[in-house]
Formats: C-alpha cells, sequence, structure tokens
C-alpha cells in the first residue's frame, strides 16, 4: 500500500486533533485564570475584613499578613508572600465589585494597579501611597 495515499487522511486527522486539544487547553487555561483571579480576589477580601476587626490592635494587619504568609506558603508553596498577600488586598481594594463590568477585569488595568503600589513599596515612599479611591479614579480613566 502506498504510503501517500495513507499519510493525507491521517495528517488531516493529526492536524484536527492537535486543534482540538489546543483549544481545550486554552479553554482550561482560561478557565484556570479566571478561577484564579476569584481566589486572589476573595482572599484579598478576606484580609481586608480581618484587618478591620481587627484594627483597634496596633500592628495587627502587619502581623495578619506575616502569619497568614507562614501558613499559607507551608500549605500551598510559593506565592503566599507577605508582599503577594499585600497585592491581593490592593486587587480587592481596586476592584471591590467582582461582577461588574468585565471591563474592570482589564489584564492592563490590574497590572497597573499593581504596579504602582509595587513602585511605592519598593522606594519605600509613604508618601507616594496614594489613597484607594483615587486609584479607582485612575483605572477607570
Amino acid at each position: 500500500m502506498d504510503k501517500n495515499i495513507i499519510s493525507k487522511p491521517i495528517d488531516t486527522a493529526y492536524r484536527n486533533i492537535r486543534q482540538i486539544l489546543e483549544d481545550a487547553r486554552k479553554t482550561a487555561y482560561s478557565a484556570v485564570n479566571v478561577a484564579m483571579v476569584q481566589a486572589y480576589w476573595n482572599i484579598g477580601r478576606l484580609i481586608v475584613e480581618e484587618e478591620q476587626r481587627g484594627k483597634a490592635k496596633a500592628g495587627y494587619g502587619e502581623y495578619l499578613l506575616e502569619e497568614l504568609s507562614i501558613r499559607l506558603t507551608r500549605d500551598f508553596g510559593k506565592g503566599f508572600t507577605e508582599t503577594n498577600l499585600r497585592y491581593m488586598r490592593l486587587f480587592y481594594l481596586s476592584f471591590e465589585i467582582l461582577n461588574a463590568e468585565r471591563s474592570q477585569f482589564l489584564p492592563d488595568k490590574i497590572h497597573h494597579a499593581l504596579r504602582d503600589e509595587s513602585v511605592a513599596t519598593q522606594k519605600g515612599d509613604a508618601v507616594r501611597h496614594t489613597s484607594i479611591t483615587s486609584q479607582k479614579k485612575s483605572l477607570t480613566a
């Protein structure tokens, strides 16, 4: 039997199967990304709620982030540094209405909000930290 006659349908089948698998992977990655964005938003929400309950205790927020970082890193591995937990808190504060207009979740807006906070934190310039209200205004502009 001529291999060329057989290989053309196999090539077509292979390309079609490959496309199905690539599409499925893209869909799975997208679903995972959405789930992780929601998880990080909810982690930020819980941190904010817990900090508000412990407001009267001096240094409670820092202790909370430190302790959560230790425990979450132990249980889930890398990715739960105090800095990342601060980013999750900022993410929640910047996008308090999770199910609002989808455009709020544009990666550029999220990236800019987190980058601005990161730059301020890295410089150690407390004055540079803007209020959440002004951050929201700049994100929606």
